[in-house]
């Protein structure tokens, strides 16, 4: 089984932020669901599907820098074989607005949210699909810059990214991880949305 978790801060005050661009990616995948089963825990929001054959759709309950406890909870709860996988998607302030990067492994490179599931699985050879952001404002604090919604003519970029991070979260149902970073490394969508 594949286990989809998009992280995000909880809540409608971040909703339409920058830093919630993982949860955008679990509500695209669910919009191509079927057979949908819905739970609603104390620490996360999963839902059941039939995507790739068997799947877990997860959003964490809890802000960003603690997404490592709502995901160990969804692994305990749920059960996690060796065959199964973890695919993590999130935001990157160092990858360019409209483009996305698959990694099979690796450190945190700085995301909270990431260091948060590190440090509470004792792992870090989980997939990651990270959806560009940036390139961060400079002028800001970090922080207040990721917590900012996309200005309006940026939305359609970040819409359009979403669903080819999607696109690329599915194709690993059937194919070696390699091959899908292969292909949708070098894709992404330009200023007016358009693939490239």
């Amino acid at each position: 089984m594949l286990f989809f978790v998009g992280l995000g801060n909880p809540g409608p005050r971040y909703a339409a932020t920058r830093h919630n661009v993982g949860f955008l990616f679990v509500d695209e995948l669910l919009s191509r669901a079927t057979n949908v089963k819905r739970y609603k825990r104390k620490r996360y929001y999963a839902a059941r599907t039939e995507l790739c054959g068997s799947s877990l759709l997860v959003k964490p309950f809890l802000f960003m820098n603690l997404s490592g406890i709502a995901v160990k909870d969804v692994i305990t709860d749920f059960g996690f074989s060796g065959e199964d996988r973890l695919v993590v998607a999130y935001d990157d302030v160092w990858i360019p607005l409209g483009r996305i990067r698959i990694r099979r492994d690796g450190g945190d490179g700085g995301h909270k949210g990431i260091r948060s599931i590190i440090r509470e699985l004792d792992r870090t050879d989980f997939i990651r699909v990270r959806i560009g952001i940036g390139p961060a404002d400079t002028s800001k604090e970090l922080t207040d810059y990721v917590l900012e919604e996309f200005a309006a003519d940026q939305r359609h970029t970040v819409e359009k990214a979403v669903r080819i991070a999607a696109d690329a979260a599915l194709e690993l149902c059937d194919s070696e991880i390699s091959k899908v970073m292969s292909v949708y490394n070098s894709l992404g969508v330009d200023d007016e949305g358009k693939q490239v």
